[in-house]
C-alpha cells in the first residue's frame, strides 16, 4: 500500500499536533501554514494528490465546503469528535471539517482508519 497523504488546513494556522498524529500512524502530513489555511485545503489536496484533507475552523465547515464545491471531494463538516470523523471516513468522505481540535489523537485515529478502509 502506498503512503497516505493528508493535508491539514486550520483557520488559525495551527494543525501541527494533528500532523504529528498522522505521521505516528504512518501517513505523510502536509500542514498548510498561515492564517485562513483551511480555505486553501482543496487547492493543496489537488496539487499534491492527497488522499484525505482535514479542515479546522470555528464552525468546522468553511474549508471542507470549499474543497467539496471547487474540486468535488466528498466532504463532511461541522464535526466535533473523533468518532464523527471515523464514521465519515467509513461513509466514503475524504475531506473532514472539524471545529478546532488540533490533537495528535485525531490525526492518528483518522489515518489509521483510512488505512484500514483502503486496505
Amino acid at each position: 500500500m502506498s503512503e497516505v497523504i493528508v493535508v491539514i488546513g486550520d483557520r488559525l494556522g495551527k494543525g501541527q499536533n494533528v500532523g504529528k498524529g498522522v505521521e505516528a500512524a504512518g501517513g505523510k502530513a502536509i500542514v498548510i501554514s498561515g492564517m485562513a489555511a483551511d480555505m486553501k485545503l482543496g487547492d493543496m489536496m489537488n496539487e499534491v494528490k492527497a488522499d484525505m484533507g482535514i479542515s479546522f475552523c470555528g464552525s468546522g465547515g468553511a474549508g471542507a465546503i470549499t474543497a467539496q464545491s471547487k474540486y468535488g471531494y466528498p466532504a463532511r463538516y461541522g464535526m466535533r469528535s473523533v468518532e464523527e470523523g471515523l464514521t465519515a471516513l467509513r461513509e466514503g468522505k475524504t475531506v473532514l471539517g472539524f471545529g478546532f481540535n488540533d490533537s495528535e489523537e485525531l490525526g492518528r485515529r483518522l489515518t489509521e482508519e483510512f488505512m484500514k478502509i483502503r486496505g
